[in-house]
């Protein structure tokens, strides 16, 4: 189907309704106890290289296993679901030596997002279901030096960045995604080259996706890692006009709540919020119950935050499940409208308001 229309029929939906987007990819994967074996499968079984934890190529070792969970979220009730490319580009692939492999990992990751969608879209012809390309953080950052010592050193250039970017944003669209999902980011800088690649690539290729833009809270205090506050975040990205804007991962709604109020109140677009089952316990898991996230975001679309939620690390099928039963028969969030004045960003948001004397 052309992107205009999937765009139309994406706007339909998020007006009707509050949409759900899927539950934790990497969860789901722990819970299969795969080995380093089932990592590799028969493709990469002389790879010189541990390939356990590489979730991306089970795109192709395990393509049951990861079209299976997609499938999952879909029965609980995704509109949504995300490839499951999270860390799918050149440079965080070289932990594994696979950099090479970054289009081809990304084209068989939106195969199998892409055939569980398209059979659920058959089934409820009425609740056409939608196909995310994740675009996750890197695993390095241009905004922070890795090395304590000199400040000023950074492991990555702008410009390496967005080349990597543009790699997978190009091979997510060839496999057919139908919005493309810069999440989880802790770093500004990165964020911003994702969207510079983003639209170098729509340019390039002819096409247009609508963009999804996931801001995670670092601290209570309402910053992400690079030190920028959400407001100053959303004046920073605003100019590519987002389908949505938003938070995920960090620590769970009850304390994501603030910060979801805070940008409800700012952004001129849909809102989306798909945060962690709770916080972790002490050995990295999470214990939060799907009835207890679900009853946080009821609250949260009652009170007219939600245009999208969802769940991000320890969220399950059940997890999803419950969301979707919450949230329903809700109406969803009407985007602000701010008075024109110029409006900046550093670290924190400046406003300039026009201060000439009559």
């Amino acid at each position: 189907m052309p992107a205009t229309d999937i765009f139309d029929l994406l706007n339909q939906a998020a007006d009707q309704r509050i949409l759900v987007m899927d539950g934790a990819m990497g969860t789901m994967i722990q819970r299969e106890g795969l080995t380093e074996a089932d990592f590799r499968g028969t493709q990469f079984a002389d790879w010189p290289s541990d390939l356990k934890g590489n979730n991306e190529i089970l795109c192709v070792t395990q393509p049951e296993i990861i079209e299976k969970i997609h499938d999952e979220f879909l029965a609980a009730g995704a509109d949504i679901i995300e490839t499951n490319t999270f860390n799918c580009t050149c440079i965080s692939l070289a932990d594994y030596d696979m950099q090479a492999m970054a289009t081809e990992l990304n084209l068989a990751a939106v195969a199998r997002a892409r055939a569980a969608a398209d059979k659920w879209s058959v089934k409820t012809p009425d609740r056409p279901r939608f196909v995310a390309g994740a675009i996750g953080p890197m695993n390095k950052t241009l905004s922070i030096s890795p090395d304590v010592n000199n400040p000023g050193y950074r492991a990555v250039t702008f410009d390496e960045v967005v080349g990597a970017y543009k790699e997978q944003v190009a091979a997510l669209i060839e496999g057919g995604v139908d919005i493309l999902l810069i999440e989880t980011i802790f770093d500004s800088l990165n964020a911003k080259a994702a969207i510079f690649a983003a639209e170098d690539v729509f340019e390039e290729m002819g096409v247009s996706l609508p963009l999804m833009i996931s801001f995670t809270v670092t601290d209570m205090s309402g910053r992400n890692l690079s030190g920028q506050t959400i407001e100053a975040f959303w004046y920073s990205v605003k100019h590519a006009k987002p389908f949505t804007i938003g938070l995920n991962c960090a620590f769970g709604a009850e304390h994501l709540r603030p910060h979801a109020i805070a940008l409800s109140a700012i952004a001129e677009t849909r809102v989306c919020v798909y945060p962690n089952a709770g916080l972790p316990n002490e050995l990295g898991e999470y214990d939060e119950l799907p009835e207890d996230t679900a009853a946080h975001l009821r609250a949260w679309a009652q009170e007219g935050l939600l245009n999208i939620t969802g769940g991000c690390c320890g969220t399950t099928p059940d997890h999803i499940r419950a969301i979707a039963e919450a949230v329903e028969g809700l109406p969803p969030r009407k985007p602000v409208t701010l008075e024109p004045v110029m409006r900046l960003s550093g670290i924190d948001p400046v406003t300039l308001i026009n201060m000439v004397a009559e």
